[in-house]
């Protein structure tokens, strides 16, 4: 008998992807984990029945939303991770030699424990020594913060149910003030294909626009993800994506990657049109 899980992408579209068999099912106090293993897309790691990744192409999601803001800021020190329970945006960032601290906000414990388990090539770099891990709500940690981190990357669940706070005008503000007068935040965006996640790229843009004074949007090719097409923000004080964009630098370090290359940088966040008008509208 063949195994099938369907990530509901709308409610007139699936994402059907066979399994072999669940590895993990249990219960947090926050959601349900199942881990399950397919040929085609490996581990699969699922949170109250939504795909969160898949072992054959988390790279792509986690190297553009750490190497982009990372190739732009010519001097990270410091660095939140709201949500990245996971690990995977920990293992890009560890890359960097320069990086001497990441506070790690993940409000649920028994998410960590499980990828520790069965998804070890990306959780293990939690345990880097620069890292420490706070299991409570981002919103409330990044309150007490000011002026203290390089670079926020918000690594959130979907806009409803318990990362709902995540997307607040009230979040972004804190994490505007969490920053140093140079620092950037990135954020994923969703999809913009279909219209139930357009409108949430809509109101996060529309609500990071009103905290910061560059706020830009790009763009990755995740097929595992809704559509396959999805989005990232880039909101700084200062910096600009594109203008202030050092690709000598960035190279010489010699980052390994398999999605992200400054060249891609400069493309990405060339959007197609039915982006650029969604966008406008809340411009």
């Amino acid at each position: 008998m063949e195994i099938w899980f369907s990530d509901e992408h709308t409610s007139n579209v699936k994402l059907s992807i066979r399994v072999d068999r669940q590895l993990f099912s249990g219960q947090s106090e926050f959601q349900r984990i199942d881990v399950l293993e397919s040929r085609e897309f490996g581990k699969i790691l699922v949170g109250d029945g939504d795909l969160m990744l898949t072992e054959k192409d988390e790279f792509i999601y986690h190297e553009m939303i750490t190497h982009v803001p990372m190739a732009v800021h010519p001097n990270v020190k410091k660095v939140l991770v709201i949500g990245g329970g996971d690990g995977g945006v920990v293992r890009e960032l560890i890359k960097y030699e320069d990086i001497e601290h990441i506070d790690v906000v993940e409000a649920d414990p028994l998410l960590v424990e499980v990828c520790f388990k069965y998804l070890p090539e990306i959780a293990l770099s939690l345990h880097d020594e620069r890292v420490t891990i706070h299991h409570e709500d981002g919103l409330r940690f990044v309150r007490s913060k000011s002026d203290e981190y390089d670079l926020i990357i918000i690594d959130s669940p979907n806009p409803f149910g318990p990362g709902e706070s995540l997307f607040t005008k009230e979040f972004y503000g804190s994490c505007f003030k969490a920053l140093h007068e140079d620092g950037i935040m990135i954020n994923q965006n969703e999809s913009p294909f279909y219209q139930e996640e357009a409108f949430q790229c809509q109101r996060m843009h529309r609500r990071i626009l009103e905290s910061f004074p560059i706020c830009r949007v790009y763009q990755a090719h995740i097929p595992s993800y809704p559509s396959g097409h999805w989005l990232f923000g880039f909101a700084s004080k200062k910096y600009h994506p594109l203008d202030d964009l050092n690709d000598v630098q960035w190279n010489m370090k010699g980052i390994p990657t398999k999605y992200y290359a400054t060249r891609l940088h400069r493309g990405v966040f060339a959007l197609p049109v039915y982006v650029e008008e969604l966008l406008r509208d809340v411009e």
